[in-house]
């Protein structure tokens, strides 16, 4: 049984939602190659060979193999939300073992503050990361390199 304990994205959620921007930006370009998204978002190659399976095999992304083989979205960036990317990697990102379960073993499930505080939290969660896309996360990324390149041209 998994332990739950703090909300935090493990290097596993944090490199696989920087791999899956990666491809959001290369959106409509063709197939990437790991090495070249290992390289633009400073990341290890080898690590991200391990987090690619299963994106691949829940539909987030397509493999090409052969020379101008890599990978690319499964999808439009609009269509893959945060949180499906999350749950592939991550799986829950419960704050407790009893909100996890349907049928929870505690028999203090049915009065328990705590749960529908937890149950409360899991909710909110989960509101935010469906509610962000990757086509989100390309306009924020375009955003702050056009609010960067602005504050680096005024300085110069």
């Amino acid at each position: 049984m998994r332990e739950v304990g703090i909300v935090i994205l493990s290097t596993r959620g944090r490199y696989g939602l920087k791999m899956m921007l990666e491809l959001a930006l290369n959106y409509g370009k063709g197939a990437m190659p790991l090495k070249d998204i290992a390289r633009k978002q400073s990341l290890s190659d080898t690590y991200l060979e391990q987090l690619i399976s299963p994106l691949r095999k829940s539909g987030l992304v397509n493999s090409t193999r052969g020379a101008q083989g890599g990978y690319e979205l499964a999808k439009q960036p609009s269509e893959i939300k945060v949180g499906d990317i999350i749950r592939v990697l991550e799986g829950s990102l419960a704050p407790a073992q009893c909100v996890l379960e349907e049928e929870p073993e505690c028999s203090k499930a049915d009065y328990c503050a705590t749960r529908l505080l937890y149950e409360k939290i899991t909710e909110s969660i989960n509101k935010v990361i469906d509610s962000i896309s990757l086509k989100d996360m390309v306009d924020d990324y375009y955003m702050l390199n056009n609010t960067n390149n602005k504050r680096r041209s005024e300085n110069e």
